[in-house]
């Protein structure tokens, strides 16, 4: 079962480039996006079950054994967010039937996609820091391609913001692992941890473990340096935005879970501590700048920030507990946000704006829409019996067990501001009447011929997923509580890794 951990990657990358070669028909290009999306997520729901059999899957690139080659490591935290990219991509692909202008599709909307699909799945799936790296740059490089589609201003404004802090995070990223290899002389993940647990300048550890903090805390958008997120997401075309809502930070959320419960495990009173600190503030500002907006998909950005905080907050709080807290919130989160973006790009369709001034009416004459919202918004805010009320219960009960009042109660506050926004959002966009100078329906993000309904397949797969979760949480919960022991146990990934060592 070892080949199909490099079935996430390949399978993009052909998907790709076969979407490159064949750019003058966009019907064939779309034919063979949705045909990659859906390979892509049969090939990591059974990387998924081999990894439930079997607890770590390996691959060893060329034969080179570790920790001298290139290795693919799946564990249940890198197969349950394979998983969940196979499915954002499923539902971004049906989504941009619809949503994806011709022009788009013309300069390389399926091709970007598709390569941005395997950075992520690459860096999920990498057991080596370096190309942990190689693959956040890929992923660089398609999404900045994604976020100029249409050369707009505002698109422009944002991709420079985007694009400048992302370097930013990879410069001091490059930094640490220079620094880490000159260290322990290895790039290799496992065996860079047998070898840090061996050091003796733990001091010298304490600083490449806050480089590493600060280049991961970029990319997830955490506190201080997240202000690039919520100043560009929104100006993409909606089903970009919807898939960097749903992937792009919680590649940097992941990253965060597996150095420093593999890695960086020495001293958790230092590190732990500060991550708990930087939760904390990054839930506070993300809800506070969401709040004080009245852009549809703006608010929602906002919202990506403070709820990356609660994710850092299980990692931070470091009990098996507040773990499983931390992996079952990615998994609700990832499933809501992604929904709540291209509900927002439906009622753009409908009504041509994202500013909620503008906005109304829409539960009078789209009800069905207006349910479909509601499910993913209250679940957001944490309301029973939705996903996301048991993800923000088992990491406020863990943070309680912990001992950290202070820290669960800017995790309780968040909750109730969250609400507000989503209160907002219904209040404005779906209950108040349409404003008069609103003039009826406009067809927007460009010229495409297919019909509005194919929009609704992926918002109604997505909230059924939201609405299983909610209702029948066993499964999720011992698929989060799988992951969690295997990184409260970082010895059983080491043993998988370097199993095969002379």
């Amino acid at each position: 079962m070892s080949s199909f951990v490099a079935l996430p990657i390949v399978i993009p990358l052909i998907t790709g480039t076969l979407c490159l070669m064949t750019w003058r028909s966009n019907i064939m290009q779309r034919i063979l996006s949705m045909t990659g999306a859906v390979a892509l997520l049969i090939s990591s729901i059974i990387l998924l079950m081999a990894v439930r059999a079997e607890g770590h899957v390996v691959i060893y690139m060329g034969n080179w054994v570790a920790p001298y080659g290139i290795t693919l490591v799946a564990d249940m935290l890198s197969a349950i967010m394979v998983v969940l990219t196979g499915m954002m991509a499923v539902a971004v692909a049906i989504y941009s039937l619809s949503s994806a202008s011709e022009a788009h599709e013309r300069f390389g909307y399926y091709p970007l996609m598709h390569l941005l699909l395997a950075g992520v799945a690459g860096s999920f799936l990498t057991g080596d820091i370096f190309n942990l790296y190689v693959w956040f740059e890929v992923m660089l490089i398609a999404s900045f391609g994604l976020l100029v589609l249409g050369g707009e201003r505002a698109q422009m404004e944002g991709a420079v913001k985007y694009v400048t802090l992302n370097l930013l995070s990879s410069a001091i990223f490059l930094s640490a692992i220079g620094l880490l290899y000159g260290l322990v002389g290895t790039l290799n993940m496992a065996d860079i941890a047998v070898k840090l647990g061996e050091a003796e300048n733990t001091g010298l550890i304490d600083v490449i473990a806050v480089m590493f903090l600060v280049a991961f805390g970029i990319k997830a958008a955490a506190f201080p340096l997240f202000f690039w997120l919520p100043a560009s997401y929104h100006t993409g075309p909606v089903a970009v935005s919807a898939l960097f809502a749903g992937l792009l930070t919680k590649v940097g959320v992941y990253a965060l879970f597996r150095v420093f419960t593999l890695m960086f495990n020495q001293n958790p009173d230092f590190t732990h501590e500060l991550l708990l600190w930087l939760a904390a503030f990054t839930m506070l500002t993300g809800v506070l700048g969401a709040a004080a907006q009245f852009e549809f998909r703006r608010i929602l950005s906002f919202h990506i920030v403070s709820q990356i905080g609660y994710m850092m907050l299980g990692l931070a709080l470091y009990t098996p507990l507040a773990i499983v807290g931390g992996v079952f919130y990615i998994m609700h989160h990832i499933i809501v946000k992604t929904n709540l973006f291209l509900i927002s790009g439906i009622t753009h369709r409908l009504l041509g704006t994202y500013d909620l001034k503008k906005l109304g009416g829409i539960y009078k004459s789209r009800p069905v829409l207006s349910i479909l919202f509601l499910i993913p918004a209250l679940s957001l805010a944490g309301l029973p019996p939705l996903s996301g009320f048991f993800a923000k219960f088992i990491v406020i009960r863990a943070g309680i067990e912990a001992g950290a009042y202070v820290v669960t109660g800017v995790a309780l506050l968040v909750g109730l501001l969250t609400l507000y926004s989503m209160i907002k959002i219904w209040a404005e966009a779906f209950w108040k009447p349409l404003p008069a100078k609103t003039d009826g329906t406009v067809l927007s993000e460009g010229k495409t011929s297919m019909p509005l309904a194919i929009l609704y397949i992926p918002v109604i797969l997505l909230a059924a997923c939201t609405l299983f979760i909610g209702l029948n949480g066993q499964p999720i919960y011992e698929l989060a509580e799988f992951s969690a022991a295997q990184l409260m146990n970082p010895q059983a990934y080491i043993e998988a890794v370097l199993g095969g060592r002379p």
